[in-house]
């Protein structure tokens, strides 16, 4: 099959094409560069920049490279961000998907893995969340990737589409420097930014209901995201027809802030640099941990990585990104 990786010059994009190539599938990148760098496509890979609202530039796409699947990656992704600007993201999340959609429906694409995220459960008071968790995502870019899941299901339903959505958890690490996170909007590099800069890092709340005081969150290695979307492609390949699957991606493990901090510190070899605790972000979850029981049964995935693996290899990135 040819797969076109929306967003696939992007940190998690640049991972999947790389797992789908191995993986044996031929890939194609589709990606505005806004976020993308061009030099994250591997030689060999056709690149074409073009918006995800573009129904003309998609359709050439998948035409003139002869397109039989679609992972759909890209995305505006941050959450207060999102909070500011919801036209924007809806614009872009909800219609680019849209758009995709119809697109792919014109030129007969009828496998699609959709990168959604774990924001659509919001602040679910459970030990494990698992896919039948209610969903109740507490911003606009939670809300773009809960719609997006229902307009593909209404898809599969009524045109036969062939799906696969992916409730991301945390995600970190990089499987080589180059590819590495080049935001910092997450806490690994968070961290990585307030030590470069000589001052302590941010524990935002140490008062939860927690054994430590701080959130507990699942963090996944963005290796193992990119091998659960090959899976995910593969298992479509051969699918019936209307297919919809929904599937948490996480190691089923929780990891506190506090310990995740510690770790990145003796990691980076910055122990004495001790964490302040600041006051608590609006609409933190004390704990959110994917129940990962149903990907492991309809994909055969597992998380292969743990947290050293993730820190370690985040670390080296930003030591190649920040020499």
């Amino acid at each position: 099959m040819s797969w076109l990786v929306t967003g696939g010059a992007g940190y998690i994009g640049a991972h999947v094409v790389r797992a789908l190539r191995e993986g044996g599938q031929d890939v194609v990148v589709y990606d505005d560069l806004s976020t993308g760098s061009a030099d994250r496509v591997p030689e060999g890979v056709p690149l074409v920049v073009g918006s995800v609202l573009d129904a003309d530039r998609l359709g050439g796409a998948m035409r003139d490279h002869a397109v039989t699947g679609v992972v759909h990656i890209a995305a505006k992704k941050q959450v207060g961000e999102s909070v500011e600007l919801p036209l924007h993201y809806y614009r872009e999340n909800v219609t680019g998907l849209q758009t995709l959609l119809e697109a792919m429906r014109e030129h007969a694409v009828d496998r699609l893995v959709f990168s959604s995220s774990a924001a659509v459960y919001g602040m679910p008071d459970v030990h494990l969340v698992t896919e039948e968790t209610p969903c109740a995502p507490m911003s606009p870019y939670g809300e773009t990737k809960l719609i997006g899941e229902w307009l593909i299901a209404a898809a599969a339903r009524a045109h036969g589409l062939r799906a696969a959505s992916l409730r991301y958890f945390n995600v970190a690490g990089a499987a080589a420097p180059e590819l590495a996170d080049t935001g910092v909007f997450n806490l690994v590099p968070m961290v990585f930014e307030r030590l470069e800069a000589g001052e302590a890092p941010r524990i935002f709340g140490d008062d939860y209901a927690t054994p430590d005081g701080t959130c507990i969150r699942d963090y996944i290695h963005v290796r193992d995201i990119a091998s659960a979307h090959l899976a995910a492609a593969v298992r479509l390949e051969e699918a019936p027809e209307g297919t919809a699957l929904t599937l948490n991606v996480g190691r089923g493990e929780g990891s506190s802030v506090r310990e995740m901090v510690d770790r990145i510190l003796k990691v980076t070899g910055r122990s004495e640099a001790a964490p302040v605790v600041t006051d608590r972000r609006p609409g933190d979850p004390a704990r959110v941990v994917a129940a990962a029981d149903r990907i492991r049964e309809e994909l055969g995935w597992s998380a292969r990585h743990d947290l050293d693996d993730m820190i370690e290899s985040a670390w080296q990135g930003w030591r190649y990104r920040h020499p």
